[in-house]
């Protein structure tokens, strides 16, 4: 082999050697605390507190699908306080034998305390935190703090955050009152000028004391229940309302949130005498400027099925059908009206109009955003347009009542 080889085999060498480095930071499992979901307080003089919900992977791996039985408990609970959220993190040390690892936390709980003063400092240290993953669910613990709502242990799914998670995915997807806002979704609200931060927050129910200890999912009815509660209003980063039932049900419908639902209408006199099973919605909003004014328009269009009838209805009628339409269109934008008037009444774009006028009319926007939320947000003139489409009428055409 030439010299010229040599050389060029040895370049070859340490060029791999160089990018080959080894496993230089790796972390060993048996040194690792998963961090499964955080929960954020603060004291009566101004410290946070930081709740961590450690896995027990022993007793995971072990247990029941009863929340833990035989296993043992499958996870524990420790807290820390400081003056930032870095200090509490790292004050954990003192109380968990293992290097606190957020590549696994799925949940963050903020206290209802916490969140009247204000989020905005809460999530720089989420964000900047390289493990902590932004898609995380974020919701209020209502009426409660954090930790307290942490510490109560779940039937069916072993891990509590798990439960609080599959919870709000599967009410927002069957009933839609609710939102699965995520980490990065608040993040992103909480720099733009022209929409405000909007969340679900969760409640305990029943003896909290009892729901820390094991019982608690060795009965047949839990002695302490998790459940998700009403959508928390926020403004410049601070919780100023609750919004629930219907019109919290209206603020999914024009965020484009609604996949399934059901609404019930009157039919012959008889009060909800229907009800029509949403299975598909879209939502459209769309801003313009009249002499100067800007005006948003709402376009929904909504598919669903016929799930009961409570009166003799006759859904082989294309007339009687197209009726039903028209009841159904009109319901949902009243619903949609009331949860619009309702949020414009906090003085709080949790719709994110400012933004869609941003984008459609930036130069207006400059002159607008300062004072959008006092001056323009709560005069806005919205349009609501419903297109609703009756697909199936279930396995009886003709209902029995007639």
């Amino acid at each position: 082999m030439t010299i010229k080889r040599w050389c060029l085999f040895l370049v070859v060498l340490l060029i791999h050697i160089t990018i080959l480095s080894g496993c230089w930071s790796k972390n060993e499992l048996t040194d690792l605390a998963f961090v499964i979901a955080v929960g954020l307080d603060k004291t009566e003089d101004g410290k946070y507190v930081e709740t961590f919900q450690v896995v027990n992977p022993g007793n995971v791996a072990g247990a029941t699908q009863r929340g833990g039985g035989s296993g043992g408990i499958p996870v524990t609970l420790y807290t820390a306080t400081g003056d930032n959220l870095v200090e509490a993190s790292r004050k954990g040390s003192k109380k968990i034998s293992r290097l606190v690892y957020y590549a696994h936390t799925n949940l963050v709980v903020i206290g209802e305390e916490l969140a009247k003063e204000g989020i905005m400092d809460v999530f720089d240290a989420i964000e900047r935190n390289p493990q902590f993953r932004t898609t995380a669910t974020v919701v209020v613990a209502r009426k409660q703090t954090a930790e307290e709502l942490l510490s109560v242990l779940t039937p069916i799914d072993k891990i509590p955050a798990s439960q609080i998670i599959k919870t709000l995915q599967m009410t927002e997807k069957i009933w839609g009152e609710n939102l699965d806002v995520h980490a990065g979704e608040i993040i992103e609200a909480l720099s733009l000028t022209g929409k405000e931060v909007v969340m679900s927050s969760f409640r305990l129910e029943g003896n909290k004391n009892t729901g820390k200890q094991q019982k608690n999912v060795q009965s047949i009815e839990p002695y302490a229940k998790l459940h998700a509660d009403e959508l928390a209003v926020f403004k410049k980063g601070k919780l100023i309302g609750w919004i629930s039932g219907e019109d919290a049900r209206g603020v999914l419908w024009v965020l484009n949130k609604i996949r399934q639902t059901a609404l019930s209408v009157d039919w012959e006199q008889k009060k909800e005498a229907v009800v029509y099973k949403v299975m598909r919605a879209k939502t459209k909003v769309i801003a313009q400027m009249n002499k100067g004014t800007p005006v948003i328009s709402v376009f929904i269009e909504a598919e669903g099925d016929v799930g009961e009838t409570l009166v003799p209805f006759d859904l082989t009628n294309p007339t009687q059908i197209a009726k039903l339409e028209e009841k159904i269109e009109k319901e949902i934008q009243k619903e949609v009206q009331k949860a619009i008037q309702r949020v414009q009444q906090e003085k709080s774009d949790i719709f994110g109009f400012g933004e869609v006028i941003h984008r459609s009319y930036p130069d207006e926007w400059k002159q607008m955003k300062k004072t959008w939320n006092e001056r323009y947000f709560p005069r806005l003139q919205v349009k609501v347009k419903v297109d609703a489409f009756v697909r199936r009428t279930g396995l009886r055409n003709k209902s029995y009542l007639k």
